[in-house]
């Protein structure tokens, strides 16, 4: 007796089918259909090709119940078409009832391969499902004067498991996140995220620099490179990584740290969007020279009470439309006020769809901060100083 457990994927799969619509209905539509030609095509000829295709389309749309249900009816109706009707001389009436029962039998067998196949594969999303869990938890909802949401967008359905990654962590420096993404897809990917994401919990907590948290998840990536290389293993991956900072006692203020990323947006509580863009991008994590700039790829920026920070991958910018068109968070969500992180993730996600028409082609790795608007503001910059000299770029 089979406890289940494996059945549970394909009966999930046959709960959802609705038998009184297409494609469900077609193996007993073809049944029906062979039906109608046969009446009409004249005496001493028959159709039989309608039903060996019904226990088919049977095997790739039911289950192994209705499978042998279509087919059962398709060899009665065949039967009932040779012999009854008298259409055929016996011969050729037992070739054709044959071919129809060799056809079922083989229908049976497809039909067993694919249920197999869909419990291994829903076996695998599980795993997948639950790597993704591990290596990418939920941050909670509330970090201090902080409200966070995330959201991981699979390009495609059923894919868990990208090289897309975010982290968010309170140190005894700041609030500290990170948003980045891993050249490649896969369990390959999957390495490589594993070891930014325990670089950057690790150097958060210890490195009082946010471009020194960095420089540790770089020596992390040259280290496994080392480690693959000498393992004859393929050692070709870079990460992009934008990390942000709300330091410790002065919740006004944003520094961030870009190696090769997107730029993050600030949604102020007036409807301006505004691109934290560095004035100088830096290469990203394992691509980098050890003598490169100290400062290229930093900015520092005031982070206003009601404001909202969105880190995000390429998946966003580089979602396209029919005509060809890149997707623009700046001029498409300029002018609407998001109050809460996740209402702004939410939006983001359905107008990335709606631009595209569902046909995203890259994974999404969302984060998004905002503060509190009634929050204190000590350390908070005058406001004749409010936007100079921080790097920052309002929207056209």
């Amino acid at each position: 007796m089979n406890d289940g457990s494996d059945e549970d994927p394909w009966e999930r799969l046959r709960a959802t089918r609705r038998f009184g619509r297409a494609p469900w209905v077609v193996p007993y539509g073809l049944i029906l259909a062979g039906v109608a030609i046969n009446l009409m095509v004249p005496r001493g000829t028959t159709v039989s090709a309608t039903y060996a295709a019904a226990p088919l389309a049977a095997a790739a749309l039911w289950t192994l119940r209705g499978t042998l249900a279509v087919s059962a009816v398709a060899m009665a109706v065949m039967s009932l078409n040779a012999f009854w009707w008298d259409r055929l001389g016996t011969t050729e009436a037992l070739i054709r009832l044959a071919t129809v029962v060799f056809v079922a039998l083989l229908s049976l067998a497809l039909n067993s391969a694919l249920r197999h196949s869909v419990i291994r594969l829903a076996s695998a999303r599980q795993i997948a499902e639950a790597a993704q869990i591990a290596v990418l938890p939920t941050p909670p909802g509330r970090i201090g004067h902080l409200s966070v949401a995330v959201r991981y967008e699979a390009a495609y359905t059923g894919a868990r498991i990208g090289g897309d990654l975010y982290a968010v962590q309170r140190t005894p420096h700041g609030v500290r996140m990170l948003v980045g993404d891993v050249r490649g897809k896969g369990l390959s990917a999957v390495d490589a995220v594993t070891v930014v994401l325990g670089a950057f919990r690790e150097a958060a907590e210890r490195v009082p620099d946010l471009s020194e948290v960095a420089d540790w998840i770089e020596n992390a990536l040259h280290r496994e490179s080392e480690q693959r290389a000498r393992a004859d293993e393929e050692t070709e991956e870079f990460v992009t990584v934008v990390l942000a900072e709300v330091p410790a006692g002065e919740p006004g203020r944003l520094r961030i740290v870009n190696r090769g990323h997107p730029p993050p947006l600030l949604f102020t509580a007036d409807g301006t969007v505004r691109l934290l863009e560095p004035e100088a991008y830096a290469l990203p994590l394992g691509l980098a020279a050890p003598d490169g700039e100290p400062e290229a790829g930093r900015t520092v920026a005031p982070f206003p009470p009601a404001a909202t920070l969105l880190l995000y991958t390429d998946g966003v910018t580089e979602a396209r439309d029919s005509a060809g068109a890149f997707y623009d968070p700046v001029a498409r969500l300029y002018g609407r006020v998001f109050t809460e992180p996740a209402a702004l993730l939410d939006t983001l996600l359905e107008d990335v769809e709606a631009h595209t028409d569902g046909r995203t082609v890259d994974d999404m790795a969302l984060l998004a901060v905002t503060r509190d608007p009634d929050e204190p503001r000590p350390g908070a910059l005058p406001s004749s100083r409010a936007d100079e000299g921080f790097g920052l770029r309002p929207s056209p």
